[in-house]
């Protein structure tokens, strides 16, 4: 059993709960269990979207800097991976996942995050990439997933003072989607997740593929991979069975099954 982070699944909606008092540092054996964690929403075909909550005091900190402070370069450069290994197999679960965020989301805890399609967060909430101020730089995936939320000026702002970020300004900036009373956080994630349930699981997971495989690169390469993967869901049941209902019913009455 994991000592830090859990897994619970409720009618459909996975949340993947940190639980690391005090702030929910991110250490070896948490990023660890994220992965376990993370690799099982994946797997299980009974789970249709995925919360990732920190408790209703502080989503995440960020790393465990004693962990880390002592470390050589040669050591970080393994660590390094780990942590990687870590979120992005957050980011690679093929479903859709919203991040609920309350209290602090600092450092790799708004690297985790980012990791999620979708960010909720608490009115009183502050993100930051603090790291600048320990004489180093996002190792999480800050550079690189900020800039493609906010864009590359606010990242670097972001970054390079280390400042917090509060919860209007990154809604304002794009950093979150929705911002809500910090009581109402992991319920108001848990609606939204909720509406995947019961969706066309494999059309969300080649929508959510297409978008993030076309980031990457040229705009004719991601018309390809949206080509590709626009007509392999015409060999699931979803779509004979969305289609035919559009013809017969009309638009919004489909029922699927997820394959």
């Amino acid at each position: 059993m994991a000592e830090f982070v859990r897994l619970e699944v409720d009618n459909g909606v996975a949340t993947i709960c940190l639980d690391r008092p005090k702030m929910n540092a991110l250490n070896a054996q948490v990023q660890e269990e994220f992965y376990d964690a993370a690799h099982a929403a994946r797997k299980d075909d009974d789970i249709r979207a995925v919360v990732i909550y920190g408790g209703e005091r502080v989503f995440a900190a960020g790393a465990d800097v004693k962990e880390m402070a002592s470390l050589s370069y040669a050591e970080m450069a393994i660590k390094s991976a780990d942590l990687h290994r870590c979120f992005n197999a957050v980011a690679a679960i093929p479903k859709p996942v919203i991040a609920a965020v309350t209290g602090y989301a600092l450092g790799g805890g708004c690297e985790l995050a980012m990791c999620a399609d979708f960010r909720v967060s608490g009115e009183s909430a502050k993100w930051g990439q603090p790291e600048i101020l320990l004489g180093i730089i996002p190792g999480a995936g800050g550079t690189q997933r900020l800039p493609r939320l906010v864009g590359p000026a606010k990242a670097k702002d972001i970054t390079f003072s280390g400042r917090f970020v509060d919860a209007a300004e990154a809604l304002a900036i794009g950093l979150v989607d929705r911002v809500v009373p910090d009581a109402e956080v992991y319920e108001a994630a848990m609606t939204w997740a909720r509406t995947f349930v019961g969706g066309p699981a494999s059309a969300l997971r080649a929508a959510k593929e297409a978008i993030d495989r076309g980031l990457e690169v040229d705009l004719q390469t991601g018309l390809d991979i949206e080509r590709m993967l626009f007509a392999s869901l015409f060999a699931t049941e979803d779509q004979t069975n969305g289609m035919n209902s559009f013809v017969e019913n009309g638009p919004g009455k489909a029922s699927f099954i997820g394959r």
